[in-house]
């Protein structure tokens, strides 16, 4: 699981890439709240060996909470900068901040 960070010098935004390992699964999405928690709108592109990955721009100095789901199961990234405990969900979220 990893997760990078560019920040735009000349937009107020930073392109995130989401990427999780998971050569069994057959579609993987990130969801948070920067994509109203839709597994469409967050679906991750599988590549040859197996990682799944997108990118998303975030509007800088905010965190978001968000996880992955793979094959319809809801995982939290290891490498998150921090988690958080969600009341709707009743377990934990992983948080990106930039």
């Amino acid at each position: 699981m990893s997760i990078k960070k560019q920040f735009i010098k000349s937009k107020p935004v930073c392109k995130v890439t989401f990427s999780i390992e998971a050569k069994d699964a057959v579609n993987a999405s990130v969801v948070g709240d920067f994509n109203n928690w839709s597994i469409e709108e967050g679906v991750l592109n599988k590549l040859k060996n197996g990682t799944f990955k997108g990118v998303v721009e975030l509007a800088k100095d905010a965190s978001y909470e968000f996880k992955y789901v793979i094959d319809g199961e809801y995982v939290n990234d290891t490498e998150a900068d921090s988690f958080k405990w969600n009341e709707f969900s009743g377990t934990q979220n992983g948080v990106v901040a930039v």
